[in-house]
């Protein structure tokens, strides 16, 4: 009889990755040393990655291989997720290198050549290398192209080569289509990486078994039924030292025009034939190709600026008074837009978008609100008292789902409420959510793009996004200013009084 632990179809088995070295350019920023190396260690602490495993830092700073040991040490014990583990990180600090060199340095790239080669040699990777730019934009095709000169990104190597590229993916259509071409006439198309962070965390993964996994939500999805849709992700907190980054940037171009647009292809996405990367990414591009503009794109949507003032018990400074801000910028901290998807799905119901900075809370989620139900039985109720159903899924930061739903007060009377059913990750399943970015990791090695978009997304995503913009820069005044823990500026509720609709409040 078969043992189920080792049928190759038991799906409780991880899949682990085989030999290679993943090459991280920007190795000393803030995402690799907070996110990217704890989520390396991570991997290696579930058994997911092979002993021989290496990992070469690519950076300014003048460190050796030791020196990069002893601060990766550091940053996996302030932000891993597991336990330290002695022997794991032992085994992988034996295969770390650090290259020590500017991002146009040719000399920097045949050391990285030449210690590729080496690890192949002592550690048997296969000549497996993925190349992870945790770097400026601006830097992009630089890299690329010093890739292909030293031969590193090279057809005839006889190990796969992949690169992934963190957002943003250019900051309009035209620049994204420059940036594909300059990364695709490097690396073939299905080895680029566009990594997006929200699409490996566990809840936007729940979001298709949820649609496609239980019956009762499918008959439902759909204009009979849904009212509107809303997608939020709010942050308590402000700029901070990002000005450098923020400052032109804003909230649309930050998280609608990636996080948001695909958590919107998601929850409204027909169902793929299969969870195979060209399946599921084809239902995403049909979807954000229907996304049909309003033709005001002002009565459609607000944008703000938080203010100083009292957050809580803190008292935080405006958004112009953020240290390096200019005092006159038009970049907002709050951005809210309503879109339509021309399918008959989903004609006719309203996707209304939103994020922001210093919002009243830090929370991400997608709310699908259903029309009211014919108020017969219950006219002498106040409509207060129970409103329309709606199913949320939360992204963060207590990951799970809510349904709101109509029931009755206990007592002699027929009075009714809204009440909520519940599912929360922390409390179904004994197992912790892995972080976004081992899955992600995990998935690049193991050559298996479902979660990451491809540059047509990309391009559909900035399609809807750049007339916003081009309206919004065309405008004289400054973005609506509003108080820090609100939830956004004035013109923002008006954007949906206008349809008869109100926000939600997290």
């Amino acid at each position: 009889m078969n043992n189920p632990l080792r049928d190759a179809r038991d799906r409780r088995l991880n899949r682990i990755a085989g030999p290679g070295a993943l090459v991280f350019f920007g190795i000393t920023g803030d995402l690799a040393r907070k996110k990217l190396m704890p989520a390396v260690y991570d991997l290696a602490n579930r058994g997911l990655l092979p002993p021989n495993f290496a990992i070469v830092g690519f950076g300014r700073r003048d460190w050796s291989a030791e020196d990069f040991t002893a601060q990766a040490r550091e940053w996996i014990l302030a932000s891993s997720r597991t336990p330290f583990n002695e022997t794991v990180f032992a085994q992988l600090a034996s295969g770390m290198r650090f290259i020590s060199g500017a991002f146009d340095d040719d000399d920097a790239y045949r050391k990285l050549a030449e210690t590729l080669d080496e690890l192949a040699e002592s550690r048997s990777t296969g000549r497996n290398h993925a190349f992870y730019l945790s770097i400026p934009p601006s830097w992009f095709e630089i890299v690329c192209q010093k890739l292909s000169e030293h031969h590193l990104a090279n057809d005839s190597n006889p190990g796969w080569e992949r690169v992934v590229i963190e957002k943003p993916f250019g900051h309009n259509l035209q620049s994204a289509r420059e940036l594909n071409e300059i990364v695709e006439s490097v690396f073939p198309a299905d080895q680029v990486f566009r990594i997006d962070h929200y699409l490996g965390k566990e809840t936007v993964q729940n979001l298709l078994a949820l649609r496609f996994g239980n019956q009762m939500f499918e008959p439902l999805w759909n204009n009979k039924y849904v009212d509107h849709v809303q997608i939020t992700m709010a942050e308590d907190i402000g700029i901070g030292g990002r000005a450098s980054y923020y400052d032109g940037v804003g909230a649309a171009r930050d998280v609608i025009q990636n996080h948001l647009l695909q958590l919107l292809a998601l929850t409204a996405m027909e169902e793929p034939i299969s969870f195979n990367a060209d399946h599921l990414r084809s239902e995403k591009e049909k979807v954000l190709s229907a996304v049909e503009l309003p033709e005001d794109l002002g009565a459609a949507s607000a944008r703000g600026q938080y203010t100083s003032g009292w957050q809580g018990a803190e008292e935080v400074v405006g958004f112009l008074d953020e240290e390096g801000f200019n005092p006159k910028s038009k970049t907002e901290t709050y951005a809210a837009v309503r879109l339509n998807i021309k399918t008959r799905r989903w004609d006719g119901v309203p996707f209304y978008l939103r994020a922001g900075k210093r919002l009243g809370r830090r929370v991400t989620e997608i709310a699908v609100v259903f029309k009211k139900a014919p108020n017969l039985l219950f006219g002498d109720h106040d409509s207060d008292e129970f409103g329309q159903n709606a199913f949320v899924i939360r992204v963060q930061p207590d990951e799970g789902a809510t349904i709101r739903i109509a029931s009755k007060v206990p007592g002699t009377q027929m009075e009714i409420r809204d009440v909520t059913m519940d599912f929360g990750y922390g409390n179904a399943f004994t197992e912790s959510s892995p972080e976004a970015y081992e899955r992600l990791i995990l998935d690049v090695l193991l050559g298996e793009p479902p979660l990451f978009p491809r540059h047509e997304e990309v391009e559909q995503s900035w399609r809807i996004l750049d007339p916003f913009e081009e309206y919004w820069a065309s405008q004289p005044s400054q973005p609506d200013p509003y108080a820090p823990g609100s939830w956004g500026p004035a013109s923002s509720d008006e954007l949906m009084a206008k349809d008869g609709r109100t926000w939600r409040r997290p």
